[in-house]
């Protein structure tokens, strides 16, 4: 009979009033539970939509399927198979392990701004629904202050509604107004570090879609002040641009696109007035502090997410462990100490080593016989089955963040590994030296 409060109907909040509804159930408690979410998933553009890059990775796609979430096909605008790095002019395309494709490429919302409402399907909706489908209350406005009464938090909405809960979970994303709520609650609660990044969509046609970038993500690696990572994924009849960095700007984004590596990617015809949906929204990269108390707790991104990849999937982690931790442990602030701040203490540990490895990829930009090294050494592996992949695992575990940072770092470290690029290092050196000399030569 307890009733549940949560504040957000993204998949953080969504996933969170699933695994409620869904484990009451199986232990035979009653629970209700309302979604406090005003945004209409089911329209186009920025208002519906979250401002991601829309992939799910492969053990994201297993984990859900384990909980009985299967994404329908619909849902899913490409499949992803493949991953093609550019960097320096050259690409080489990385298959997926095992050539299984499991990565799917989907939109938050019901697509960009130009899209026909109702004829592509969102995940956020996907999610809400299935919530509500076990007994979750949608309730279609926003909340403007929390606060307690009797011990218990009071929850007050734009209409001025007012009701107690026996638990209140924030899931509001990175949002100013959201993070006021829970700092007016006597929470304590700091919010997370964030920078800003870039996302585009682009109208290609399936036709152009399916001849410039086919089934794989394209990924570049390039020498931009400011630029730490982007990526051009496949989406149907469109493709999404995510360029990250250091408070990415629109000088950096236009740079970017300028470039032959890019422009490559893209029909000569291409225009800007194919950019049919940008935004420039701050994500995530330090977790916050004081995420929970008594009755109170906070999920996903608003508290802690993994660094540039799997946001979802972190979403699904803290989701899964707040509502384990309610019903079988209890909702006091302690409760949540012991029981639910092991999850997100890990993934910000594991966003620390990743933190390190995109520090060490400073070095792969700046320097070109490292890029070459790693190009040469991917491309090998790529052409013959006898040759372990261990580049090419490291780099596809990096662009995908369906593993832990921890694990990428300990496969970079592996003697075999560290023995083999190493000797691609010297081949590179000897290249660069030769190519170098050459050009003087002709110059002289």
């Amino acid at each position: 009979g307890a009733r549940v409060c949560v504040i957000g109907g993204g998949p953080a909040g969504s996933l969170t009033a699933f695994f409620l509804l869904k484990i009451a159930d199986r232990i035979g408690t009653s629970l209700e539970v309302d979604i406090y979410e005003p945004k209409n998933f089911g329209a186009c553009g920025p208002r519906a939509c979250n401002m991601c890059g829309g992939i799910v990775s492969e053990s994201l796609v297993q984990l859900l399927a384990v909980e009985g979430i299967n994404l329908p096909p619909e849902l899913v605008q490409q499949g992803i198979d493949s991953y093609v790095l550019h960097t320096d002019g050259k690409e080489v395309k990385i298959r997926t392990p095992l050539n299984e494709m499991r990565i799917a490429a989907l939109f938050r919302a019901s697509g960009p701004s130009d899209a026909e409402p109702g004829r592509i399907a969102g995940l956020d909706s996907f999610l809400l629904d299935l919530a509500c489908s076990l007994g979750a209350r949608h309730v279609e406005t926003s909340v403007t202050k929390v606060t307690r009464r009797d011990d218990l938090p009071l929850v007050i909405d734009s209409k001025g509604e007012q009701k107690s809960y026996q638990l209140v979970v924030g899931a509001v994303g990175i949002n100013k107004k959201g993070m006021q709520l829970f700092k007016e609650l006597g929470l304590m609660y700091r919010e997370p570090r964030t920078t800003r990044t870039a996302v585009m969509e682009l109208r290609l046609g399936r036709d152009s879609v399916s001849k410039y970038l086919g089934s794989s993500m394209h990924v570049f690696l390039l020498d931009i002040p400011g630029f730490e990572f982007a990526a051009i994924i496949p989406k149907g009849e469109y493709a999404t641009v995510c360029v990250l960095g250091d408070d990415v700007d629109k000088a950096l984004v236009t740079r970017f696109m300028q470039t032959d590596e890019v422009r490559g990617c893209l029909p000569e015809s291409f225009s800007a007035e194919q950019i049919v949906c940008r935004c420039m929204p701050r994500i995530n990269v330090g977790g916050a502090r004081n995420i929970f108390d008594d009755r109170v707790v906070i999920v996903g991104d608003f508290g802690v997410t993994r660094l540039y990849k799997d946001g979802i999937g972190a979403a699904y982690r803290t989701a899964k462990a707040c509502a384990v931790t309610a019903l079988f442990h209890g909702v006091s602030g302690e409760d949540f100490r012991r029981h639910y701040w092991s999850t997100p203490r890990r993934i910000e540990w594991d966003n620390f080593l990743g933190k390190l490895l995109f520090s060490g990829s400073f070095f792969f930009r700046k320097l070109a016989f490292l890029r070459a090294a790693m190009f040469a050494m991917t491309a090998r592996e790529q052409k013959t089955l006898t040759t372990k992949p261990r580049m090419s695992m490291i780099l596809w575990n990096m662009f995908t963040g369906s593993t832990p940072y921890q694990d990428v770092l300990r496969q970079g470290l592996m003697p075999g590994f560290l023995s083999r690029f190493v000797l691609y290092c010297v081949s590179s050196l000897g290249g660069l030296s030769g190519r170098t000399a050459l050009t003087e030569k002709k110059k002289s």
